[in-house]
């Protein structure tokens, strides 16, 4: 924790060197976090929209099935595909709020 700044700057402090510490602070963390690249990004991406298919997928294919194997007045590919789906966002939302949160995180250490 010695790299991290203190939350009150001593009162003898001069503006400039609190200013020119703070940038400096920026400029190490940003150097830490160099692996966030534009690829991590559409990765990330790509993990979400493929955690929405692969259920809904999953559904439908178990749907078909379930409707030749085991014929009833409702359609099972129907429901499970919408099931699937249902899953597959809520996945989706887990990623993006868990995504969202360390960005929240960062971001706060970047204002202190």
């Amino acid at each position: 924790m010695a790299d991290r700044p203190t939350d009150k700057p001593p009162k003898d402090e001069h503006p400039l060197a609190r200013q020119v510490g703070t940038k400096a602070e920026r400029k190490l963390r940003a150097q830490r976090n160099v692996n966030r690249t534009v690829w991590l990004g559409l990765g990330m991406m790509g993990l979400i929209g493929w955690s929405v298919a692969i259920p809904t997928l999953l559904g439908a294919a178990l749907g078909l099935w379930l409707d030749r194997q085991y014929p009833v007045s409702f359609s099972w590919t129907l429901m499970l595909l919408i099931i699937g789906l249902i899953v597959g966002c809520l996945n989706a939302w887990h990623w993006i709020a868990r995504e969202h949160e360390e960005m929240q995180v960062e971001q706060d250490d970047n204002n202190k």
